[in-house]
């Protein structure tokens, strides 16, 4: 390319693409030592400073960019961070940027003829790719802006005198402009905000109910409403259709709502990410009625992934005047430049290129929606299942299927009423779904979406995402293996959820939170049974324990996951347990809570006991040593008390007094005196402590065994082992000499088969103990003789 470059007639041309390419390539070398990655870490470069007076190169000045662009990845490790795949078509969007400031400083008429051929070329390709004849085109950065230029056309078209008069004009008659329910979040009030328009002006419509898709827009409710603003005085100026809905991607029924624009001398304005399939051989009747609508928003940005690449919006309107008042075409060359990244990268991808983007996103949501149909406890939201660029699913059980997943020890036991707040249930396994399958699998570009009557959804749109990632059928794959990992895990969870909240209801000392947000097991907090504390030392001791309570679970050997909760908006003071499989024992898992909690309380209790225990016994052991000092004057008399005469007292006849100490016993919790010490050299010995409290937090488990989990299989094979053994010990056992008589003596042999004798006894008594109830039919016999023996 550079050889290419160097040819150019223009230098100016071939030395701004150069500079281009080597720009990309310094700031897409995101690859820099540890070392470095820390110092600037630290360095703090993105705090302003003052400006050089001597100025930088051009060098230090991407370096500058690229620390700032990718300064903060160290900061969101927890996070899939993944930058856009920016590729020669991307290279040629950046190149039309850098183009378009060359361009401008052109002379006005070379620059009029150059903007009037790229704004030409542009429309007409465009127009014919997306089958919108006789169409103009304008260029906007913001994808709504092309919307609000439309409705100011379209007043100026409506009100002749809106020009002389402005928002007199609308005072007499009204404007009311109609939207879906399902359009985007805040499309009406952004535009009532521009227009000046007061929010009584926007009409939302509702959708269907009874028949058809709930996504769609109810043409009859909107023919009732158009009538009843028409009676009351006001004017339908406009109405905002959908060809894929931001959330669930449907359609309207475009040509419907067409004929009622036309009766009523409306303007049609349709958007969404389904207008791409227009490019394809094969369009549904849904989306080619869009080509009778009087203007379009395509974002060729998204879908094509050509980064920085503006948004178009073609129209059909007759009036040059009103489309220039309106803001649509502009008298300024610069503002034309705007196709210019577009033009350049239309021509690089060509018609070919453009086609095969959008045919590539289609085949990757209907290789996704045909592995969704084949997988259970999934339910599929898509408008038309030969053709949807979107696929919305969900995770979802009946109560039947719940019923027949259920383990079979507790099908007799554990029924399955109706779950109150279920909608809220699914939805935070949703979204938990959902967050897993972006993280695990990033190029696949699924998302969380809220929909009004199906909830939390996974949301995959290829058109949105796949040229932007570089999805490929490969990553599919990956997506829906993934996603049959974690059905089991979620269905195995909300089963478990119903029977771990009666666990904990019947354990005393556990108390349930409810809290639907979590998507886990549940969550529980251990109760503090208070003696009269104030709140706010209840409070402490309440979040001590169960803090130390989740310390505890931790570090059990187990696969399930203790935390506690969200960062924000959870319960204080409880354990949230996460996803569970099937295999795990409730009640194991409740009885291990609570006897880690009462071991944890007690512990507590018995140390505040023994700090009030020691403090009591210090002021005992003061008052005695004072009393004892008292005593021991009186004792030696008052003469011994006096410095010199005391001395030569003492000198001739000294005074025996042994000395009296006092000493805690801790273990005993008794205060002692320490004449036994002096005389013994040693601590007497007090009464025995009373046991730490211990708690057997797990039952018996086989070797490599994690805590919580239910012994299937493995314990059946364990049994059958123990009793093949043991009959082959009783078989050696029948094999041996008989005894000997009592006067005569046993040798070593006969020693070692006694011993061994017993091994067997032990043996047996140990199987029996374990396994008693599946011993083989066989070994009957076989022990009842041994016993006999």
């Amino acid at each position: 390319m550079d050889g290419s470059l160097e040819k150019m007639v223009d230098p100016t041309l071939a030395e701004m693409g150069k500079n281009l390419n080597e720009a990309m390539k310094m700031l897409e070398d995101n690859q820099r030592k540890l070392e470095e990655e820390n110092e600037k870490k630290y360095a703090r470069k993105d705090i302003p400073g003052p400006l050089q007076g001597s100025g930088q190169d051009m060098v230090s000045i991407l370096q500058l960019v690229q620390n700032l662009m990718h300064g903060e990845e160290e900061e969101e490790t927890s996070q899939s961070y993944r930058l856009q795949n920016v590729g020669e078509q991307g290279h040629m969007a950046l190149l039309g940027h850098s183009l378009a400031a060359y361009i401008s400083v052109l002379d006005r008429e070379r620059l009029r003829k150059l903007t009037t051929r790229i704004l030409s070329d542009t429309t007409l390709w465009l127009c014919r790719l997306f089958r919108y004849e006789n169409g103009s085109a304008y260029y906007h950065e913001d994808d709504r802006e092309g919307l609000l230029k439309i409705c100011r056309l379209v007043i100026h078209t409506r009100y002749e005198d809106y020009t002389l008069e402005g928002f007199n004009v609308l005072y007499n008659k009204q404007p009311v402009i109609y939207i879906s329910s399902a359009a985007r979040t805040g499309l009406g009030q952004a535009l009532c905000n521009q227009l000046g328009l007061p929010l009584s002006c926007m009409c939302r419509v509702p959708c269907n109910t009874m028949f058809g898709s709930q996504h769609q827009m109810d043409v009859a409710l909107l023919d009732r409403l158009i009538k009843d603003d028409v009676e009351s005085g006001k004017l339908p100026l406009l109405l905002v259709a959908n060809a894929g809905t931001p959330g669930a991607g449907h359609t309207d029924k475009l040509g419907r709502l067409k004929e009622l624009c036309e009766q009523y001398k409306m303007w049609l304005h349709v958007e969404g990410v389904n207008l791409a399939t227009l490019a394809l051989g094969y369009v549904s009747s849904s989306v080619l009625a869009a080509t009778k609508c009087d203007s379009m928003t395509l974002t060729l940005g998204s879908w094509l992934g050509l980064p920085a690449v503006p948004a178009v919006t073609l129209y059909r309107h007759e009036d040059p005047s009103l489309s220039l008042a309106a803001g649509l075409t502009s008298s300024q060359p610069v503002e034309k430049l705007r196709a210019l990244p577009l033009w350049l990268s239309l021509q690089y991808l060509g018609h070919d290129g453009i086609v095969e983007r959008i045919k590539h996103a289609s085949q990757l949501s209907q290789r996704l929606l045909e592995n969704l149909k084949n997988l259970d406890f999934i339910k599929t939201s898509v408008e038309d299942e030969l053709s949807s660029p979107v696929v919305v699913f969900k995770f979802f059980q009946e109560y039947s299927n719940r019923d027949q997943t259920s383990h079979a020890e507790q099908a007799s036991t554990i029924c399955h009423p109706i779950i109150s707040n279920e909608g809220h249930i699914y939805d935070t396994f949703n979204q938990w779904l959902g967050e897993q399958l972006a993280q695990l699998v990033p190029a696949s570009g699924v998302d969380v979406v809220e929909l009004e009557d199906e909830g939390t959804c996974v949301r995959f749109s290829p058109l949105m995402t796949s040229a932007v990632l570089g999805t490929e059928m490969q990553d599919i794959d990956q997506l829906v293996d993934c996603l049959k990992m974690k059905i089991p895990v979620l269905t195995s969870t909300l089963q478990l959820r119903e029977e771990f909240e009666q666990e904990v209801r019947r354990t005393v000392g556990l108390l349930y939170i409810e809290d639907l947000g979590w998507p886990g097991l549940g969550v529980v907090r251990y109760n503090y049974h208070s003696d009269g504390k104030n709140d706010d030392k209840q409070e402490k001791e309440l979040e001590k324990i169960n803090t130390e309570l989740l310390k505890k679970l931790n570090e059990l050997e187990s696969d399930l996951i203790f935390s506690l909760g969200p960062e924000f908006g959870g319960q204080k003071n409880c354990v949230y347990i996460g996803m569970v499989t099937e295999d795990l024992d409730v009640s194991e898992l409740v009885e291990t809570i609570a006897a880690t909690g009462r071991e944890i309380e007690e512990n507590s209790r018995l140390l505040e006991n023994m700090t009030e225990v020691v403090r009591k016994g210090i002021q005992e052991a003061q008052l005695q040593l004072q009393k004892a000092n008292e005593e021991r004057l009186l004792e030696e008399g008052l003469l011994r008390q006096i410095p010199v005469v005391g001395s030569v007292l003492n000198w001739f006849s000294p005074f025996q007094a042994s000395p009296k100490g006092r000493t805690f016993n801790l273990t005993a919790g008794s205060l002692e005196s320490t004449e036994s010490m002096y005389v013994s050299k040693a601590q007497g010995t007090g009464s025995t402590p009373p046991p730490t409290p211990t708690s057997s937090l797990a039952k018996q488990r086989l070797p490599g065994q994690k805590a919580f989990k239910r012994s299937l299989r493995s314990s059946d094979g364990f049994s059958e082992t123990s009793s093949i053994s043991h009959c082959d010990d009783l078989d050696k056992l029948d094999q041996r000499p008989p005894n000997l008589s009592p006067g005569q003596e046993q040798g070593p042999s006969e020693m070692e088969g006694a011993e061994e004798q017993k091994e067997v006894a032990q043996v047996k008594t140990d199987t029996e103990d374990i396994h008693s109830d599946k011993s083989p039919p066989d070994c009957t016999k076989v022990e009842d003789q041994a016993s006999q023996r």
